[in-house]
């Protein structure tokens, strides 16, 4: 069973949306007395995510539902989440995520479209079964320059 799991679903790899969700990912693990978070990028699964039966798409998925701690990371796209995310969370079974502590975090140009795409993001962990915190981790234009730092003050928050 993985402790921390951090999903990103920006379509590109290397994405500041999954330095973000790492940073915050590492800090988590520590925080809990682990030594690091399991990554999953949806940016290297690539076409066979769209394959039934594809075995790196089943282990990743295998992933997040042996997670105790979900960061799931999503770029803002028309004040939602992207839609490979949601191609790979549409073949959890229902309450796939039962038990698990689910962090929405959402990257966006402006703060409005960051926190509409976060509500619709959390919404739909829950609906997979997850415990969503309160309050998800949405990232704008400047904070995105130093994830660092940014994951450090979430987690700060989140910890207190």
């Amino acid at each position: 069973m993985s402790d921390v799991v951090v999903l990103s679903g920006h379509p590109h790899p290397g994405s500041r949306t999954l330095q973000l969700a790492t940073a915050l990912g590492e800090r988590l693990a520590v925080s809990r007395g682990g030594t690091g978070a399991v990554i999953v990028d949806v940016s290297e699964l690539g076409p066979g995510l769209l394959v039934p039966g594809d075995a790196a798409t089943g282990e990743a998925l295998l992933e997040l539902q042996d997670a105790t701690v979900l960061i799931v990371a999503t770029p803002a796209y028309r004040s939602t989440f992207s839609g490979v995310l949601k191609v790979l969370l549409d073949q959890l079974p229902a309450n796939a995520l039962a038990g698990v502590l689910a962090i929405p975090v959402v990257t966006a140009d402006l703060q409005a479209q960051a926190d509409v795409a976060e509500a619709f993001l959390a919404r739909l962990l829950s609906d997979l079964g997850a415990d969503v915190v309160d309050f998800g981790l949405t990232a704008i234009g400047p904070e995105l320059a130093d994830p660092a730092s940014a994951a450090e003050l979430y987690t700060a928050a989140l910890i207190s």
